[in-house]
């Protein structure tokens, strides 16, 4: 059966789509590093646009075939009018000479870089492509399970797409060795029975004999001859099932620091990182709880809008918000269900006696339900806050904590924090 298959993707003019991915796959490292170096020119929140990256030509350089300085070779140079044959041409002074591309400078060559357009959901893919959530898991069956799909066997019927052409054969071959094996028995004993027989016989019982036994040999070969050579009985199809499969469920808790100690470039610095947390977060897992808290004084749980825009402010107890997210984890978010995450922002400003306790409920409380708790300071001074969380850093594998003091910082220590573990190796 003969079977097309026919692209339908709709691709722009002039554009070719198999072209654009064949591309993007073998200069990946190239294109990734562009991607990098056109972050740092961009603010956070034009992440999630289109660009247009600029490759090296040397680095998209292909090797070519040509022919060497040796052999006795005739050249015509149009416009001669100075030499004739037998004559040395002397190298031009002053350097090899321009190719005619690229930018003008002192060694007269150069090239220019080749401009590539990524697309918005290029540019993201690409920009996110070697982060993850540290350490997850797949926990347990959810109320609406996950369905995978499994190879279960052969069956008669299918689509012509799961059609398994080499198990329909070795069914269509056993079912013709079967019927036919008694019929190709009995001619090959017939045919033994004519060979015995001499070709030229007066005997007329010989002659009878033998028109006999070239009649039945003659019908057993057309008996054999109406065995179709393909049945719809030899039909294999390949047959899957779908079986339910454990589901990773995660949640990630946000929480951000907007204390009167937050100047308007901290809090710029804190939003900037949450933004890229989310963009990662909702553009990597289809299914991911994201709770937000923001503390003063006092922890509060608000929806993204009030999180990123809330001019609300006060004094400092981070231990607020740490409380308020195990209040949430023991109602909301059983660790034996769900991949538990924190991301925490803050100054390190803290009121003094606070502090310590903020590592114990760290310690004591919330790391042992974590998956990957990640601290991110937006202040240069090293406060108590910051000295009692080294002191869990020291003790806990899935704690990490970093500084961020400018926004060119930001990226780089995203990708630090979330970056994936076979990466990290």
């Amino acid at each position: 059966m003969l079977q097309q298959i026919i692209d339908r993707r709709l691709a722009g003019k002039n554009k070719s789509i198999g072209n654009r991915e064949r591309f993007l796959r073998r200069y990946q490292g190239q294109v990734r590093d562009a991607v990098r170096r056109a972050v740092d020119q961009r603010g956070i929140r034009d992440i999630e646009k289109g660009e247009d990256i600029h490759l090296p030509r040397r680095d998209i350089s292909e090797p070519i075939f040509s022919h060497g300085t040796g052999g006795a070779r005739e050249i015509v140079h149009p416009g001669n009018r100075e030499y004739v044959r037998g004559d040395h041409i002397e190298r031009p002074q002053g350097g090899s000479g321009s190719s005619g591309q690229g930018q003008a400078g002192d060694s007269g060559e150069g090239e220019d870089d080749f401009v590539f357009h990524l697309t918005k959901e290029e540019f993201m893919q690409i920009f996110f492509d070697d982060l993850a959530l540290p350490r997850m898991t797949r926990t347990q069956l959810a109320e609406t399970p996950e369905m995978k799909s499994h190879r279960a066997g052969y069956s008669n019927t299918g689509t012509p797409s799961n059609l398994s052409v080499i198990r329909s054969m070795r069914g269509a071959i056993g079912r013709r060795v079967a019927i036919g094996a008694g019929s190709r028995a009995e001619l090959a004993a017939l045919q033994h029975q004519l060979s015995l027989l001499p070709e030229s016989g007066a005997d007329a019982c010989e002659v009878l004999a033998r028109k006999e036994l070239e009649r039945q040999i003659g019908a057993l070969r057309a008996r054999l001859a109406r065995i179709p050579y393909l049945d719809p009985i030899d039909l294999r199809f390949r047959n899957r099932v779908k079986l339910p499969v454990p589901t990773a469920k995660a949640v990630m808790f946000c929480l951000m620091d907007v204390s009167g100690s937050m100047d308007e470039a901290r809090k710029d610095l804190s939003k900037r990182f949450f933004i890229l947390l989310y963009l990662f977060l909702t553009r990597h897992y289809e299914k991911i709880d994201l709770v937000f808290i923001r503390h003063h004084t006092q922890a509060q749980e608000v929806d993204e809008e009030n999180f990123f825009r809330a001019r609300e402010t006060g004094g400092t107890v981070v231990s607020s918000a740490l409380v308020l997210m195990d209040e949430i984890i023991r109602e909301r978010y059983s660790p034996d269900d769900w991949n538990i995450y924190g991301a925490q922002a803050s100054d390190g400003d803290n009121w003094h006696h606070d502090s310590g306790r903020c590592r114990e409920l760290l310690a004591e409380s919330l790391l042992p339900k974590c998956r990957y708790f990640a601290y991110v300071q937006v202040a240069e001074e090293e406060q108590n806050l910051w000295e009692e969380y080294a002191r869990l850093q020291e003790a806990s594998r899935h704690f990490a904590m970093r500084k961020v003091t400018q926004p060119g910082q930001i990226y780089p220590v995203f990708r630090d924090l979330f970056k994936s573990e076979g990466a990290a190796a």
